[in-house]
């Protein structure tokens, strides 16, 4: 039970440690990264589509 408690307040300690605001931004740039990730993986995807259905009738 101690233990619990011990991690409870640990966890507390760290999440007010960090301001609204840091936390907030982190997860913006992380969302963005994968975002963008994304993009290009569409993109990749709509131009292999196309060099397939046109590149082959030659």
């Amino acid at each position: 039970m101690k233990n619990i408690i011990n991690r409870i307040l640990v966890l507390s300690i760290i999440l007010f440690s960090f301001t609204s605001c840091e936390v907030i931004g982190g997860i913006f740039k992380a969302g963005m990264g994968v975002g963008i990730f994304i993009v290009i993986a569409i993109i990749a995807v709509i131009i292999f589509a196309f060099s397939k259905l046109f590149g082959g009738k030659k």
